[in-house]
Order: structure tokens, then C-alpha cells, then sequence
């Protein structure tokens, strides 16, 4: 990451885009010339510079204990090569997985918190998510930018899973998701997708998921390299958010 830059490109992103994040001082690297997945280290979680990040490519995440050497992890920025992303058309839903749907009601942003606390939770294997992280997601969901996806038991009225991540135009890059009952986070991954299609533009719409894990490969995600990442973004950015995802602008310009 390179020194905070004093008079930030004013053409970085149009004010549609920012919202009411504000702009940020800091000048993201070229992915494309990274040597690996990591691609910097350092910066801010400000709501401005999480936001140019997704514009460019890259999401934040803390460096793992064992490389930052320190009790608190440092902030990296990340663009994975390849990347996992599930095509709008391509989610595999498997016949259990449709039946499962039945059982769940599908919310959107009703219970944020909730969900973030739920992916946090340091029980859960390879947690990554610490408290800068989720206050700093919980900034930009009350800008809104950053949306829970959930599943309530019919049954119950419970929160039994969902997932959260950032929706800019025609971008949504999925940070974690959670389950408390089978296939919970799976129905709300199909309300997502759903809801995602209604926008239109269905194969210019980009789901980033970061990496293809095996889970993932099960519901129709793919790996991609990340020069066509990148082009996949750059068409999805000039798109119109969904309007279940329209970044709210309280003070436009």
C-alpha cells in the first residue's frame, strides 16, 4: 500500500458510487501486477476505502497471526488468482436443497448484526473476522452499502443462517456466511442469487465469492483468473444496483 496520496483522484469514482462514504486518501496497486494473492498491506477500514477497494479488484481481510507477528493482525487487501465466483445461471440446486427452501423464510437486511456477529464467531474454524472488521462493515451497512441475506425457520421464526457482503452496481461480493440449521445458509445463498437476477443484466452481474472452495464448487461456483475477474467487474460496475441493493445516499452532491 502506498503513502496516502494528498490530492486523491476526483475521478476515481463518480458520486453515485460513493454515496455518503466520503472519499478516501489512499491509492490501491494494480492487482494485475501482484506476486500471489496478497496484494498490500496497511491502510484504513474506512467506509471510502473499503468501497474503491471492491472497485479495484481487491477486499480486506486481516493478515493471518502466524505472518503479522503481532497480537493485533494487520489489515491486507487481497485479489485472489484465481477467484471463485458463481455465475447467476450456473447455482446448482439440488433437489434436497429446493425441498430445504420450503422450510426457510428469505429476509433482506433485518438482521445485520445478527449476521455478522454469527459469521464472527471465534468458535467457528479459521475465523477471520474480528471486531475492526465487523465495526467497519457495520459502518457501511448503515451507509448502505454492506447487506445481510437471511434465513428464518418457518417453523420457529428463528435466525437459522445467512450471509453478508458489499453490493456496489452491479457487484456483490459475498464475505461469509453462517448456518445454525442444515442448509440454511444454502437457502439464503438462493435468495441471493434470486434476488440478484430481478435486476436484470443476469450475465453481466458479478457474485464474488473469493475463493472456489469444494463447498462452494457444490453450488455452481467456478474459478476464474483474475485478469477475467477484473474484466467481469469492470462490465458489472457499470450497471444499476438491484433494488433490494441500492447504496443509500442521504447527502448527494
Amino acid at each position: 500500500m502506498s503513502d496516502p496520496d494528498p490530492d486523491p483522484d476526483p475521478g476515481a469514482a463518480d458520486a453515485g458510487d460513493t454515496g455518503d462514504a466520503g472519499s478516501t486518501p489512499w491509492r490501491f496497486p494494480d492487482p494485475r501486477l501482484a506476486d500471489g494473492d496478497l496484494v498490500a498491506v496497511g491502510a484504513d477500514l474506512e467506509p471510502a476505502t473499503i468501497l474503491d477497494a471492491y472497485r479495484h479488484g481487491l477486499f480486506p481481510m486481516p493478515l493471518p497471526a502466524s505472518v503479522a507477528g503481532r497480537k493485533t493482525r494487520q489489515v491486507a487487501w487481497w485479489s485472489p488468482d484465481p477467484r471463485g465466483i458463481i455465475p447467476l445461471r450456473g447455482l446448482h440446486i439440488s433437489r434436497s436443497l429446493r425441498n430445504s427452501c420450503r422450510r426457510f423464510e428469505v429476509r433482506v437486511n433485518t438482521a445485520f448484526d445478527d449476521v455478522i456477529d454469527a459469521c464472527a464467531d471465534p468458535r467457528r474454524p479459521h475465523g477471520w473476522i474480528n471486531r475492526a472488521i465487523k465495526d467497519a462493515y457495520r459502518r457501511l451497512h448503515r451507509l448502505g452499502w454492506a447487506h445481510s441475506v437471511e434465513a428464518w425457520s418457518v417453523d420457529g421464526g428463528t435466525l437459522a443462517g445467512g450471509l453478508y457482503g458489499i453490493a456496489v452496481r452491479g457487484l456483490f461480493a459475498g464475505e461469509s456466511m453462517f448456518h445454525r440449521r442444515t442448509d440454511a445458509s444454502k437457502v439464503a445463498l438462493v435468495g441471493l442469487v434470486e434476488l440478484l437476477r430481478s435486476g436484470g443484466d443476469t450475465d453481466r452481474r458479478l457474485l464474488d465469492v473469493q475463493w472456489q472452495t469444494e463447498h462452494l464448487a457444490g453450488l455452481g461456483a467456478v474459478a476464474v483468473s483474475r485478469e477475467d475477474y477484473l474484466r467481469r467487474l469492470e462490465n458489472a460496475l457499470q450497471l444499476g444496483p438491484v433494488p433490494g441493493f441500492a447504496a443509500k445516499v442521504e447527502n448527494p452532491p
